[in-house]
């Protein structure tokens, strides 16, 4: 039975849980060893939580990938607000893209357009088609207002989550699904939760929407704790990874939630980047014992 349950982020739809698992464990055991660790993972040591299926369109477009997005696509209200979140972040860290200016904001149309134009110029995006940038908006988007999808995404994360699971590792969307996967099972010996590049901050967009919802008294929002006292949270971020805007994630979710900044390069929100960090392979290595 796995010790370690890793759930993958968005944009994972054409691949399978094999194929993560076989990319994710040599990240791992370089953590691992990064941080000291004499004993490495093994393949049955490490169960993927894999979901990305469920984003997969179906019928014709299955020979040819990802639904041929494009700006018009972007929905009004959440997506456009997540798109131009993530523009204001890209040009926060990044140079070579231009700011969204107040008039651009305004006009959401006018601001969509520019928002991939920008983007697909940044670091972050780049290499990324405009229609692959849609599709990860919409996955989120998705995610939060399905309620048939979230309960198919949760129930794949949840099997995965066993008496022997000691470490959850997630990325990405895959920490907001772990979260509340966390949460829907109370009494379970989950040791270490390790979030990396985890959007689970962002206020109103993901915070407020989140499975148990955050208690609110006349005050900021504080989140349910998807566990007992003695789970160690570890959560990750990278200055330049826009998906992870809230890097710190103490005021909503507790003091006991350790908070870093990591290192990753141009690589700012791949997984592997992350796993492969000292800091990572410490707090997993910390769960396993």
């Amino acid at each position: 039975m796995a010790r370690v349950v890793a759930v993958h982020g968005i944009g994972k739809q054409t691949l399978g849980e094999g194929t993560l698992r076989k990319e994710w464990l040599p990240a791992l055991n370089d953590g691992l060893a990064r941080a000291g660790s004499a004993d490495g993972l093994a393949e049955p040591d490490v169960a993927m939580a894999f979901y990305g299926d469920l984003f997969r369109p179906q019928g014709e477009f299955l020979a040819v990938g990802d639904s041929p997005y494009t700006a018009a696509d972007v929905a009004e209200g959440f997506e456009q607000e997540l798109l131009l979140a993530w523009w204001s972040a890209a040009a926060a860290s990044d140079p070579a893209v231009v700011p969204p200016g107040a008039d651009t904001l305004v006009s959401m149309p006018r601001s969509v357009q520019a928002a991939l134009r920008a983007l697909s110029g940044s670091r972050f995006f780049a290499g990324i088609a405009l229609r692959a940038m849609v599709f990860d908006l919409k996955q989120v988007h998705g995610y939060l207002t399905d309620t048939d999808l979230r309960a198919q995404v949760l129930a794949r994360v949840a099997d995965q989550i066993r008496e022997d699971t000691r470490v959850v590792v997630a990325h990405s969307l895959g920490s907001v699904v772990a979260y509340e996967a966390l949460c829907a099972r109370p009494g379970h010996r989950v040791r270490a939760l390790v979030t990396i590049g985890s959007p689970l901050g962002i206020p109103n967009l993901i915070l407020q929407r989140l499975q148990p919802p955050p208690v609110t008294l006349d005050g900021p929002p504080h989140a349910v704790w998807p566990g007992n006292a003695d789970l160690v949270w570890t959560n990750l971020a990278d200055d330049g990874d826009i998906v992870a805007l809230v890097k710190d994630l103490r005021p909503a979710f507790g003091e006991e939630v350790r908070c870093a900044i990591v290192h990753n390069e141009a690589r700012a929100h791949d997984a592997t980047a992350y796993l492969t960090d000292t800091l990572c392979g410490q707090a997993i290595m910390n769960g396993l014992v």
